[in-house]
């Protein structure tokens, strides 16, 4: 099992990212993205749980993953249904859920292209799968947002891969020098999601100012 790099830190992530002004567009996204449903929805890298339950809430029997236990046990307060377990290894059968979305993970996750294989055994087919996170050509150890509608300044380090912990993209809450982060370039990145087999149906970029911060992504398997 991977390293669960948020565990001690739950509270403090709930409060920064995951819920108040942070999480509204995510969530707004989601319910665009994928919108009401009944069947099983698998939400990847659930951390405390705030995404699930606002999913269930829509009509879908959420189950939630993730390595951290401490993330999860915010989950489990909001009532959600949740594992523990490895994202690049999931404890369920084949083709068991009707839909799955991920937020903020492939910044988190040391293979992206072992978690997405994942995602497509679990799913039926024609499944949607909606992925949320950062924007990889203006977030990431070559950019720096400046002034207070955050316009991106770039330096070298876009094709970088590596994982990084301090550079120009630290947050001044400091989430990236506490857990560290893995960029990947947009084309890589998209090309994960195509070798696992999925079929990118819509993407949207966040209007927040002049630069987007956030991808918002909508495949079907």
């Amino acid at each position: 099992m991977g390293e669960a790099r948020y565990d001690g830190l739950a509270e403090w992530f709930d409060r920064e990212f995951a819920t108040g002004p942070r999480a509204a567009g995510p969530r707004a996204a989601l319910t665009r993205l994928l919108g009401a449903g009944e069947g099983r929805l698998l939400d990847v890298g659930c951390g405390t749980g705030s995404f699930s339950a606002a999913l269930a809430e829509l009509g879908w029997r959420v189950t939630g993953v993730d390595i951290s236990e401490d993330q999860l046990r915010l989950a489990r307060e909001r009532g959600v249904e949740v594992v523990r377990a490895d994202a690049a290894d999931l404890p369920f059968d084949d083709l068991s859920f009707d839909a799955a979305v991920s937020t903020w993970t492939h910044t988190d996750v040391d293979d992206l292209g072992a978690v997405l294989a994942e995602v497509a055994r679990v799913l039926r087919p024609r499944a949607p799968f909606v992925y949320i996170g950062a924007h990889p050509c203006f977030v990431g150890p070559h950019s720096r947002f400046v002034g207070a509608v955050g316009v991106p300044e770039l330096h070298p380090g876009y094709r970088s891969t590596r994982r990084y912990f301090e550079g120009p993209a630290i947050s001044a809450e400091g989430l990236r020098a506490r857990v560290g982060a893995t960029h990947l370039p947009l084309s890589s990145f998209l090309q994960a999601f195509l070798d696992a087999g999925f079929a990118l149906e819509r993407i949207e970029e966040d209007e927040r100012g002049e630069y987007p911060h956030v991808l918002a992504l909508r495949f079907r398997r």
